[in-house]
């Protein structure tokens, strides 16, 4: 049986060092999605979305790996964060969030293997956010990402590291902003907490 871990595969995208900035270009992925809003450390539908898309993306590595003889390491949880003006957006104002949490899923994913997948667990599990997960492609393109180490709460100076290197290396921001939740945010001590910053970029030349 094949065994691949898409971290490795996609190691630029998901290997990065504190220590610096680096502009990377993110192909179109596909990802499981569910959408809310508001702070994420007091909102039960935040909690609600990251119960439901993990057993959702295991039950679609269950499937995979029986029918294709493909077994993968499950990916780590996303998240898209924005607010209506992206101009305003504060990592220290979370009330006015709008959030997607989202699942990288491997190519040989499909819509069907999604829906198969989901009424597995409907079965198993009362997951009411469970029909409102999305299977859809992101294509975020050139972004300037770099990795925060330690609490959510003490991001503030990383995200403003990776907007001043977008701005001085002529870009601008665009889209919305992106974290990668290298560490179990569930089990990890805040202190060691690994998160990889991403925002998508535009030349200015041609803005």
């Amino acid at each position: 049986m094949e065994s691949v871990d898409y971290k490795r595969e996609l190691k630029h995208l998901y290997r990065q060092s504190d220590k610096d900035v680096s502009l990377v270009e993110v192909p179109p992925l596909s990802y499981l999605m569910l959408d809310g809003a508001g702070n994420p450390n007091t909102s039960p539908t935040f909690s609600a979305a990251v119960e439901t898309l993990y057993p959702l993306s295991y039950a679609i590595r269950a499937i995979v790996k029986d029918e294709q003889d493909l077994k993968y390491v499950v990916m780590p949880l996303e998240g898209l964060w924005w607010t209506d003006e992206m101009d305003d957006f504060d990592v220290a104002n979370k009330d006015d969030w709008q959030w997607t949490l989202l699942i990288m899923q491997p190519d040989v994913v499909t819509d069907e293997i999604v829906e198969r997948a989901r009424e597995t667990v409907s079965e198993k599990k009362d997951l009411p956010s469970l029909s409102a997960v999305r299977f859809e492609t992101l294509d975020e393109g050139l972004s300037a990402q770099t990795l925060h180490v330690g609490p959510f709460s003490e991001e503030g100076p990383t995200v403003e590291r990776v907007h001043e290197f977008i701005e001085q290396s002529g870009y601008d921001r665009r889209g919305k902003h992106h974290e990668i939740y290298l560490s179990d945010m569930r089990r990890a001590d805040p202190e060691n907490l690994k998160t990889i910053i991403r925002q998508p970029v535009a030349d200015r030349f041609y803005k």
